[in-house]
């Protein structure tokens, strides 16, 4: 099992305070794939479901409204506090401050859930061997992760208007633990396969994700996940301002009445435990 405690470490750093302090926006900007995926998963009362990358909650309270037994699993304490806060009341939504990856699971859930939460994990082949093993014999795992960056124009115009004022980076495997690790939907299917899945589909589906009511509100959510969180976060002075500003003239002939509107392009994927 490869070591996860770079993931850990990211996501109880600057990231989980970042989505937790954007959560509704995030979550506002997100709804509509959250919606497809829930609605997908098709929970029902008596399931016990695991929702994992559960972060701040959403996906886990939708899946909850359903009457199932909600488990969401996250390894990031400040997502998971925010979730804990929303949850206040129910007793079919629990969190644990857990590695999916890892953590041991009975074989009694029909439901593995994820909305953009398994990308990350350092062995995904061993990831998800593991959350297999927590599934019944008719069990099923439906999951939402990103296709390729180059057709998510939700976070590539900002990172080609900004890629001039970095600087060069190292080459990274496409397969590193990431928000675009399963891009490859043959090589995404292999592991599941691998990982003792059967009936294995992975469906295209886009949409428009509103990310913000106009250009200031636009640079504010990017600035938050992303490229742009990433120049404010690596540059400084008239470098960033100039990157900041090469971002704006990207986005400025693209604002509309309803504001900045851009194209959100995901795997759905259903698989069966046998």
């Amino acid at each position: 099992m490869a070591d996860n405690s770079e993931q850990i470490k990211y996501w109880n750093g600057q990231a989980g305070d970042t989505w937790t302090r954007g959560q509704e926006r995030l979550d506002n900007m997100l709804q509509p794939l959250s919606d497809i995926a829930v609605s997908a998963a098709a929970a029902k009362a008596s399931d016990r479901v695991i929702d994992v990358g559960c972060g701040c909650g959403a996906t886990s309270l939708a899946l909850g409204a359903t009457g199932a037994q909600v488990w969401g699993v996250d390894i990031s304490a400040p997502m998971l506090a925010r979730a804990r806060e929303r949850a206040a009341g129910l007793d079919n939504v629990v969190f644990s401050e857990a590695d999916a990856a890892v953590v041991d699971l009975t074989p009694d859930h029909q439901l593995i859930f994820s909305r953009f939460g398994v990308m990350f994990f350092a062995d995904p082949l061993a990831a998800f061997k593991n959350l297999h093993s927590g599934l019944t014999a008719d069990g099923r795992m439906v999951f939402m992760c990103w296709q390729a960056a180059q057709v998510n124009p939700w976070i590539t115009i900002a990172g080609r208007a900004i890629q001039p004022f970095l600087p060069p980076a190292e080459p990274v495997d496409p397969k590193a633990p990431g928000p675009f690790a399963f891009a490859d939907k043959d090589y995404l299917r292999g592991l599941l396969i691998d990982a003792g899945f059967a009936h294995v589909e992975i469906d295209p589906v886009s949409t428009i994700l509103h990310v913000g009511d106009d250009l200031e509100a636009a640079m504010h959510s990017q600035g938050e996940v992303g490229p742009v969180a990433r120049a404010l976060a690596e540059l400084s002075g008239e470098t960033k301002e100039a990157a900041l500003q090469a971002v704006r003239e990207a986005f400025a002939p693209l604002i509309t009445e309803s504001g900045l509107d851009l194209e959100g392009a995901t795997w759905l994927v259903s698989a069966r435990s046998q």
